[in-house]
């Protein structure tokens, strides 16, 4: 059995060592993945929930449109669109009629939401009465 020399200890002793060094660059590495993970997330959701907003405004402006009481009529397509605890405000004049849809997203992903805090989605839309 060959002895083993001086080289093929360090080279052994190297080995180890670049073991421990990928496994500290991991833990390095690792909140940062995470953080951005989240952050992605939280963009997914808010752009999820924009889309949401927009689509209960122009529900709620075509049902108030028809409708010959726009206000309620608004209202109950706007909740009926989204699944969401929406703000319906419905402003009207001789020809048209205005639906704003708001919505806070309170934006509860752990750490980044923190650092974010609350997100207000609006959406307006406007249609022209028709005659019911």
């Amino acid at each position: 059995m060959p002895s083993s020399t001086g080289c093929d200890r360090d080279r052994d002793r190297r080995l180890r060592g670049g073991r421990g060094q990928a496994a500290v660059e991991f833990a390095l590495a690792l909140p940062i993945v995470v953080v951005m993970v989240l952050g992605l997330v939280v963009v997914g959701t808010a752009v999820r929930n924009e889309l949401a907003v927009e689509l209960a405004a122009r529900e709620g402006a075509r049902a108030a449109a028809v409708s010959g009481t726009p206000t309620t009529a608004a209202e109950r397509a706007a909740h009926r669109a989204v699944d969401l605890p929406i703000d319906v405000t419905t402003t009207s004049d001789n020809s048209t009629v205005t639906v704003t849809v708001t919505y806070v997203d309170p934006v509860d992903v752990a750490i980044v939401g923190s650092l974010i805090g609350p997100v207000t989605h609006v959406a307006s839309a406007t249609m022209t009465l028709e005659p019911p």
